[in-house]
């Protein structure tokens, strides 16, 4: 049990990998003209200033060349790990990364019509809300490599261990100072 327990969070890991980094790239490479471009609704912004377009491309960009690199090293990484692991089509790669990107604009939206202010606790949403973007459109964009690689095993996995990531990496980029608030 915990041989097979220890191959699915190996497996969940790696395979969100390329969704997990996108957001984390475009909090260190963002910056430049908001997606946005300042518009309001209600009286509020439609997204805000964090999120922007150089920061989309940059994360995505940096996810895709990610799930490349991982295709390079999965053959070593399996045997001294003894699991085996997905290899990414370069649709999966992109809909990993792009829709996780898009899961963090979407929560941006839906923060701004709640009316939070950027940088605002939004629990739940924040932990999730780039690992819905991201399974949805890979489940959309490539499917048949969605239902091989994400069994309900793997998804469930993907639930519990991404909040904890998020919660502790945030922590972390906080305490460096990367980031105004710790989630």
């Amino acid at each position: 049990m915990l041989g097979t327990l220890r191959s699915l969070v190996l497996q969940a890991f790696w395979t969100m990998l390329p969704a997990y980094v996108p957001n984390n790239v475009a909090v260190l490479a963002g910056g430049g003209e908001p997606i946005d471009g300042g518009r309001t609704w209600n009286g509020n912004r439609l997204l805000g200033d964090g999120k922007t377009w150089r920061g989309t491309l940059v994360g995505t960009a940096a996810g895709v060349a990610l799930a490349l690199l991982l295709d390079l090293v999965r053959g070593p990484v399996e045997n001294r790990l003894d699991v085996s692991l997905p290899t990414f089509s370069v649709k999966s790669a992109f809909a990993l990364s792009f829709g996780a990107m898009l899961g963090d604009i979407g929560a941006s939206f839906l923060k701004r019509r709640s009316g939070r202010e950027r940088g605002a606790a939004f629990p739940g949403l924040d932990q999730l809300d780039f690992v819905a973007g991201s399974l949805g459109l890979t489940a959309a964009v490539a499917p048949s490599w969605f239902r091989t690689v994400f069994r309900i095993p793997v998804l469930l996995v993907v639930v519990v261990m991404t909040p904890i990531l998020h919660v502790t990496t945030n922590a972390i980029a906080y305490v460096l100072g990367l980031k105004d608030e710790p989630w």
